[in-house]
């Protein structure tokens, strides 16, 4: 079979759009409309967005799963994390992490090769608590848990 390298291209510039469009649309959503993440900028400077993909009972259908968070979470594989800051659109990526079975697909030469998600995988590799390490912004430890306690009240008063 001949392949048309042009066609080819214009498929994996196709497919690499639509990954990254579907990953910046639900960072979008889940900073703008989820409760959590809006409870949490209404107190926070900033707000992590932790992303990762789960299996639908099909066994075939992915969504993701967006979660709000004030502190910053372990990294795992088959995971995305990205920290923004409140009430604005400035979105930082913190890693990119694809299931460890796709990690040689990323690789350098390779047709779907990516900067990021590279580094990702090295860092979590070789430098794993680097890439735990709180923003040197975040809030205390303290200060974060007493956020969380007012969000969970504000919710469960607004649930009422």
């Amino acid at each position: 079979m001949k392949v048309n390298r042009l066609e080819a291209h214009d498929r994996l510039t196709y497919f690499k759009h639509d990954q990254w469009e579907t990953i910046s649309r639900g960072a979008e959503e889940c900073l703008k409309t989820n409760p959590t993440s809006l409870a949490i900028q209404a107190k926070s400077p900033y707000v992590y967005l932790f992303a990762h993909p789960r299996t639908a009972d099909d066994g075939v259908t992915q969504r993701m799963l967006w979660q709000a968070r004030i502190s910053r979470p372990s990294p795992q594989t088959n995971s995305y994390l990205f920290r923004a800051n409140s009430n604005t659109d400035v979105i930082e990526v913190c890693w990119l992490l694809p299931p460890r079975e796709l990690w040689d697909q990323y690789s350098t030469g390779k047709v779907t090769e990516s900067n990021i998600i590279k580094w990702s995988i090295d860092q979590f590799r070789y430098n794993r608590k680097t890439l735990a390490m709180n923003h040197p912004e975040d809030l205390s430890e303290e200060r974060g848990k007493m956020i969380y306690l007012d969000v969970i009240k504000s919710m469960k008063y607004q649930a009422i």
